[in-house]
């Protein structure tokens, strides 16, 4: 009978460590291999009178900087930078594995599609000065805008998305700094 528990357990270990091979993904930023370089922009609180200050850059690693100042002077209190690309990008993408290294601030993670107000935005937090691998999953994606969250909004429909944006919000004031290695969706 042990013996073939044993069998039972290593058949399902194996069947796990297969599909963890043979898992599809699309690089949607990995600057190793030359994608998603272009099309970001920052967008910043001081569209709203904000003083947020933000910048990107590649590092001598080739991994994404995103670093600035959070400030809620003026009503203000976000910084972000989004990188546009085509719609049906993510279609079919169940989550994103994102690789990264930050400060120990909580940051968010946004899709949108043209037309909408609200983002769809999941968190996630760094560790300070650790390189941490994280999935998030498309379902724990919920609509926002500006902080508030949104009830009764049409569910996320990945066909359309066009942008996906890196934000720090949240009341965190002062120096952030965001490293960034990947951003990849899994089928």
């Amino acid at each position: 009978m042990k013996t073939i528990l044993l069998f039972f357990i290593s058949l399902i270990s194996c069947s796990q460590t297969y599909e963890l091979m043979n898992e599809q993904s699309i690089d949607i930023f990995n600057p190793e291999k030359q994608i998603g370089l272009k099309n970001w922009n920052i967008v910043n609180d001081d569209v709203m009178g904000g003083v947020s200050t933000s910048s990107l850059a590649l590092n001598n690693k080739k991994n994404l900087i995103f670093n600035g100042y959070l400030s809620l002077e003026n009503n203000g209190g976000f910084a972000s930078a989004r990188l546009s690309f085509n719609s049906e990008t993510l279609t079919g993408v169940k989550y994103l594995k994102i690789k990264f290294r930050g400060d120990g601030n909580i940051y968010k993670l946004r899709l949108r599609q043209n037309n909408r107000r609200a983002s769809y935005s999941t968190d996630f937090k760094s560790i300070k000065d650790k390189w941490v691998e994280m999935d998030l999953n498309i379902e724990d994606f919920k609509p926002y805008w500006r902080g508030y969250s949104f009830y009764n909004y049409p569910a996320l429909d990945l066909r359309e998305i066009n942008s996906l944006g890196i934000q720090i919000s949240d009341k965190q004031e002062g120096e952030f700094n965001l490293e960034i290695k990947y951003i990849k969706g899994i089928y």
